[in-house]
């Protein structure tokens, strides 16, 4: 399969040949489209979300009152989870929400997303030898202007 490689300038400069094994697959897996992005919107979750366990709040170890006689329920601590500035109890804590996802799924979901632009005529190859200088403001206004074209 054939593609047209485009220039910043919006010209055709050439064409190169595409590996119908990457882009032209038989069916678009939404399925396996879906588990990578999750994997990559879990990788980049922080997880720094955290609450204070009874064992980390500051206060007192004293018993609030008597066990019995005061006609009220037990209590051991004013650090307990049912006392205004007390414990959380199984709150959110620092972890990382990464899971693994094998590499021939990630290799898929990547031949999966180029053959889907591909199949959609939104598969486009820039040259990077048309570009005369290499500034970062130069190519960022002439690739502003080339998806202006293209979109």
């Amino acid at each position: 399969m054939k593609l047209n490689v485009t220039s910043l300038d919006n010209k055709e400069v050439g064409s190169v040949d595409l590996a119908d094994e990457v882009f032209a697959l038989p069916e678009i897996r939404r399925d396996i489209l879906a588990r990578m992005v999750n994997w990559q919107l879990a990788k980049r979750r922080s997880g720094t979300h955290k609450t204070k366990g009874i064992s980390e709040i500051r206060g007192t170890t004293k018993k609030p009152w008597r066990q019995k006689g005061t006609g009220r329920a037990r209590q051991g601590s004013l650090r307990s989870p049912q006392f205004r500035g007390g414990a959380t109890i199984f709150g959110p804590v620092v972890r990382s929400h990464e899971f693994g996802l094998q590499k021939k799924v990630r290799r898929l979901a990547l031949k999966t997303a180029l053959t889907a632009k591909q199949k959609d005529g939104k598969l486009v190859i820039l040259d990077k030898a048309a570009v005369p200088e290499a500034t970062t403001h130069s190519l960022a206004t002439q690739f502003q202007t080339f998806v202006a074209h293209h979109v």
